[in-house]
Order: C-alpha cells, then structure tokens, then sequence
C-alpha cells in the first residue's frame, strides 16, 4: 500500500519556485496564472500593509483593542511602533481588519504562482510587524508572566495559587484573571519562569517573540509537510503564515497556542514523506500536551494511523513514555500538584463564552443562558464525531483529515471558545489536501474575525445588554479594582466573556 500511495503522490508535487499553469478561483474556475499572480502579489500587499496599520495604530494610544491598558500605558507597552499611527478606532479596526482578510482570500488565489521566497519573505515581514506591536485584543500574555513570576520570584505554585496572592508584582496590574489558576501544561509553565529575571516588560517581549518564532518554524513546517505529501507548499505556507486569526489574534496576542500549533506542525512533517516517523511524532504532540492539553486530541488519530497492529502499538508506547517523562518533569517542578493544570482546565469549562456557539444557539432558540443540558449535548455531539473519525481512522482514512475533523467538532462543541483557538485547525487542513476540511478551517477564521467586528453585532445575540462595569474586589490582603467591560448580565448565568 504504501508504493501505491508514493507513486500516486509524486505527479502533484512541483518543483520549489515553479508556478503552474493556472490557478483556481473559491468557485473552482481557472484563473489565467498572469492573472493569479497580479492578484496574489495585491493580495500580499494588503496583508502587510493592514499588519503595519493595526500594529502602529494599536500602539499610538490605549485603546479598547490592548487590554493590557488597565495597567497602564508604559512606553514598553506600546513597543516600537508607538507614534508611527492613529489612533485604532472600532470603525478603523474593523476596516482594516477587513481589508487584510479580503487581501488574505487573494494571496489564496494566487499563492502558487507567487515566487516562494517572496511569499515566504511576506511571511516573516508579517509576523515582524505584528510582534513589535502592543499585545491585541487579549491579556493572556500577563497571565503567563504573573504564573512565572509567582513561582520564580515569590515561591507561589501556579497550579495552587492565583495572581491576586501577589498583589505587590509588577505584573499584577496588566493580569486579566487575576483569581484563575495556571491551565498551562508544566514543559510550558516551566518555561516562561524564564522569564521572570527580565520583569515584565522584557518578558512581555521575549514571549511575544517566542510566539512569533514558533508560529514562523511551524508555518515552515507545514510547508515542507505539504510538500512531501504532494501538495503545494507554497500555497500550504501562505494558508497557515498570512492568516488573520493566525496573525492578528495568535502572533498579535502572544499567545502559547502557536507553541501547541508548532508542536501539531512537528508531527504532521515526521509523518510526512517516503520515510514517515511516527514515533517520533508521538513524542511531538505528547510535549504539546505540556504546553497545553488540547494537543493530545491528535495523539489517538496517530495512533491509529498505521494498518499495522504491532506498528500502532510501538507508537502508543513511544507517546506513553513521552507522557510518562513529562509526569516526571511535573513532579520535579511542582511535586504532587504536577496535574493540577488539569484542574485549572476543568475550571475553564465552566465558563461561557459569549460568542461559543453553545452559547449562541441557546439565544437562537430562545434559553435563558447556556443551560447545563444544552452544553451536555454540545459534549455528546462532540463525542460521537470524536468516535466517528477515530473509526474511520482505524479502517483506513486519512489521519489528518480525521484530526482536523475532530479538532473542528471540538470547537463547535466548546462552551469556552476562544478566537485564537481557530489556530489548532491550520496545520492539518493545510497537508491534508481535503477542499471541505480546508473551507471548514476558512468558515471557523472568519467566525473568529467576525465576532470581533462592530457589524457583527445586530448578527449575533441581538438584544443581548452590553454594559461596563466597574468592580472593587474586597478579599482579605489584597485591594484591587477590575474594569470588566463587554459582560453580558444573564439570568441563572455566572459570567459570560465577549472577549
């Protein structure tokens, strides 16, 4: 079978930097290659001319797009770009932001017909820009400097202890949750104690770096996967490195999801190829376990990738050693509380994010809130395509489409859906080569941009109360004011989160 599958792979692949004859467009005309070509270099254009005007912009003047304002406005906090810009308005935001998406659905058109270092030096340009930006749309980043402050400077385990038991941190003031505990795996937790020598503003920086390396080695990744698996990868780099919500919302926001992303990238390239390493890719994902646990939902689809018993047996040894030296490093740092990000992660759960489509639909029908039992159907649903692909997988599809399928029901099915989470889905609808799984990756990044935008609002949860609220906390030690703007107020609800 799998001579078969290599000589029937080898007419798709192109030679590096070749163009094709001609392009498609979304509706499956073909577009003349000059043609392509123009509409993909206008495509590029855009989306580093809008990457350049959100970052400047964002850092000209606090705005409700840097949410790390609350602490203040440091000159570290605007970074570089500060001065270069006007102010980001929500009219100015949305325009721009809908420019580079347009531009994005060029540089998809055009992608193959583009030379590679060009599109691969737009690539980095981009993620450039958006690295030397402000923070955008999230305070995550501040959570993961106060998790490492906490253990590295004031012996406070992350996994036990919250923010607001150090109120007197120089971090503290930018934190966004400051009474949640760490739901990040040890390898990543571990890690960002780095950080604490450089105090926050030289960790805010090197983590924003860090994720603007990872999402670039993970992009590279994925081309070289794509390209061994016949496919172009030029065109796979460009889906993954010049997306918006990869861009703006992962990169933008310095989040560890392209951390997770690189570590999904590191095992779709080791499967890759006439000499395929899937033991080694199970360790792969089994160290993006310890960066975040959603990287496990891909481990059982490699398992289940080979046709041979005795083949998916050595991989599930090889991710369970690796999961087992991961415990180990657990126990090392954090001792009997190794797993309590497994806690934190439940905790998470149990909130509700206003743009889920848990969420969404029960305003649709009618519910007051998001019920329990309607969130439980959403974890059947998820459970049964979960089952579904697992199946199909074992008889004999495609891995990575079967992953990607699931990863997809998993962000249907969440309650606390995240935008920059739509990430998870890139790598595997890139290599896979499925048109469908890719479209559904497109659909769930435009959801992602989509609830961002003031032209969304009469869209979804119409006649939904949006308020500002200001709250003084009172908890013995510890005096701290929180400015919780976007909530929704619900009955029989504790806190729905529009960002």
């Amino acid at each position: 079978m799998g001579a078969i599958e290599a000589t029937t792979s080898i007419p798709r692949a192109r030679a590096e930097g070749t163009s094709p004859p001609g392009a498609r467009s979304a509706g499956g005309a073909r577009i003349p290659a000059g043609a392509a070509r123009v509409l993909g270099a206008i495509g590029v254009f855009g989306v580093l001319v809008t990457a350049f005007m959100l970052s400047a912009d964002a850092a000209s003047a606090p705005s409700q797009y840097v949410p790390g304002r609350a602490g203040g406005w440091p000159g570290w906090l605007s970074g570089p770009l500060g001065g270069l810009g006007a102010n980001l308005t929500s009219a100015s935001f949305q325009t721009l932001v809908l420019v580079m998406c347009a531009s994005y659905a060029l540089v998809l058109v055009g992608a193959r017909t583009l030379p590679v270092a060009a599109l691969a030096g737009a690539i980095v340009l981009a993620h450039v820009i958006l690295v030397l930006g402000p923070p955008l749309l999230s305070q995550d980043v501040f959570g993961y400097l106060a998790f490492a402050r906490m253990g590295a400077l004031h012996g406070l385990d992350p996994y036990t202890h919250v923010a607001a038991e150090a109120p007197t941190d120089a971090a503290f003031a930018f934190v966004g949750w400051p009474f949640k505990h760490s739901p990040y795996g040890p390898l990543f937790t571990l890690g960002s104690y780095a950080t604490a020598p450089l105090g926050v503003a030289g960790g805010l920086w090197v983590l924003k770096g860090l994720a603007g390396a990872a999402s670039l080695a993970a992009v590279g990744l994925v081309a070289g996967a794509a390209q061994r698996l016949g496919h172009s990868a030029a065109w796979a780099g460009a889906f993954v490195g010049l997306n918006p919500v990869l861009l703006v919302l992962a990169v933008g926001g310095a989040h560890n999801d392209t951390l997770v992303m690189l570590a999904l990238a590191g095992a779709l390239a080791l499967t890759a190829g006439a000499h395929p390493r899937p033991r080694a890719a199970a360790a792969a994902l089994a160290a993006g376990v310890g960066l975040k646990l959603t990287a496990g939902l891909v481990l059982p689809f490699l398992v289940l990738s080979s046709p041979s018993t005795r083949e998916r047996l050595r991989i599930l040894a090889a991710a369970c050693v690796s999961l087992l030296a991961l415990g180990l490093l657990g126990v090392l740092g954090f001792g009997v509380h190794a797993l309590g990000f497994l806690n934190a992660v439940g905790e998470q759960q149990q909130l509700v994010a206003t743009h889920s489509i848990p969420a969404e639909t029960a305003r649709l029908f009618g519910l007051s809130g998001t019920p329990s039992w309607w969130r439980h159907l959403f974890v059947a649903g998820f459970l049964s395509v979960l089952a579904w692909t697992l199946w199909r997988t074992a008889r004999g599809w495609d891995w990575r489409v079967a992953a990607g399928w699931a990863t997809l029901a998993l962000l249907a099915s969440t309650a606390w859906l995240l935008p920059w989470y739509a990430i998870w889905m890139l790598p595997l609808a890139a290599v896979s080569g499925d048109r469908r799984l890719r479209a559904a990756t497109l659909l769930v990044c435009a959801y992602a941009v989509l609830i961002h935008l003031p032209l969304a609002d009469p869209l979804l949860s119409p006649g939904r109360h949006r308020v500002v609220v200001h709250v003084h906390l009172a908890v013995p030690g510890i005096r701290h004011n929180l400015e919780l703007a976007g909530f929704e107020i619900l009955r029989h609800v504790n806190v729905d989160l529009r960002w």
